[in-house]
């Protein structure tokens, strides 16, 4: 009974990991006007079951980390009770959030449901392990990816004007170029918008591009290509690390193997993003700071660098809060992010863990008692 509640609470974990985190790698393609909401969303797809897969080879480490070993009693970890009430307490969390379109860590709902579930066993705590194995990387990891990313950005854009790459604005009518200029000012901007809209009785829209050359190629062009590239690296990492995180729960279904686990987590995670991914895309894309496409690629190539080393050594840092920290660098460095939902996401984060120990100590005791 319990080897069976694992599979299926696994397996509905991974697939609000998916529906909260896959299009987090792809969401400076949608914010950045770069591509439409359905391609960035197949792009995610394809490039996180390709580092789900990848997990066979590279971040078994993490399997064991997340299995809970060494942070509660090891008689407690080979216990399907307490397998299947992590699941649980992770998923629901997961879920919640992502109906709300809040963008959590699936690393911070797992911990909390480890460390509730391992409470109401009546397990010791270590909180040692806890401190330096878990807590440590998840705290420096999105202050290292803010911080790189602003400096980075900085001399990216020294670079870009060094190479005589100016920023142009362009205006469209659906698919339609009405009017291209220099860029200019937010309000400026948003008053041609309105007078355009209301000469051509339709909405116009407003993009920010690049024109010039680099090594003889249209530098708009290699721009969205690196861009598209930047994405499908950091969804590539945030399959690499999460699916062995949540395939480290069915390790006590010996009947699968190892191999098949991650298989059926990686599976799981990409339904979860192609059904439920719309409203934390949303936020990702368009409610933290404005971003064109150079700020997107930026943030992009910071958080695919720090997540797949992080995944290499087996540190447990959460996409996530990686991925929102580049995008809180950008905003820092653009003076154009949104303090509202910025603190929102900030809150959001500090409530994940105890959220995760409350519903993953009423998940042991549930499954416990069944």
């Amino acid at each position: 009974m319990s080897l069976a509640i694992i599979l299926i609470a696994a397996l509905c974990l991974a697939y609000a990991n998916g529906a909260n985190d896959n299009f987090k790698g792809v969401a400076t393609l949608l914010g950045s006007g770069t591509t439409s909401y359905r391609k960035a969303l197949w792009w995610a797809t394809a490039t996180t079951l390709l580092g789900s897969l990848a997990a066979f080879f590279f971040a078994q480490s993490l399997l064991k980390s997340f299995s809970g070993r060494g942070l509660v009693d090891d008689q407690l970890v080979a216990s399907a009770d307490y397998g299947a009430a992590v699941a649980m307490g992770a998923g629901l969390t997961v879920l919640f959030a992502t109906r709300i379109g809040m963008p959590i860590s699936t690393t911070h709902g797992l911990i909390g449901a480890l460390i509730g579930a391992g409470w109401a066993a009546g397990s010791a705590i270590d909180l040692g392990k806890l401190g330096s194995g878990f807590f440590l990387p998840l705290l420096v990891s999105p202050l290292l990816a803010a911080t790189a990313t602003a400096i980075c950005y900085s001399l990216f854009r020294q670079v870009r004007r060094r190479f005589a790459i100016a920023e142009e604005t362009c205006l469209c009518a659906g698919r339609e170029i009405v009017e291209i200029a220099p860029a200019i000012g937010d309000v400026a901007m948003a008053e041609r918008i309105e007078h355009l809209s209301v000469t051509l009785g339709t909405d116009v829209t407003c993009q920010r591009r690049y024109h010039g050359r680099v090594l003889g190629l249209q530098a708009g062009f290699l721009l969205d290509h690196m861009h598209y590239l930047s994405a499908g690296i950091v969804s590539f990492a945030r399959g690499l690390n999460d699916t062995p995180k949540i395939a480290a729960v069915l390790l006590l279904v010996p009947a699968l193997g190892i191999y098949a686990n991650i298989a059926l987590v990686g599976f799981a995670i990409a339904a979860g993003g192609l059904i439920g991914a719309r409203r934390v895309a949303e936020t990702m894309s368009n409610k933290i700071t404005t971003m064109n496409h150079g700020q997107g690629f930026t943030s992009n190539l910071m958080t695919g660098v720090i997540v797949i080393a992080a995944s290499r050594f087996g540190m447990p840092v959460s996409t996530t809060h990686v991925s929102c920290g580049s995008i809180f660098g950008i905003g820092s460095v653009t003076r154009q992010g949104n303090p509202r939902v910025i603190a929102t996401i900030l809150a959001a984060w500090a409530t994940t863990l105890p959220l995760g120990a409350t519903l993953g100590a009423a998940s042991y005791w549930i499954v416990h008692g069944l």
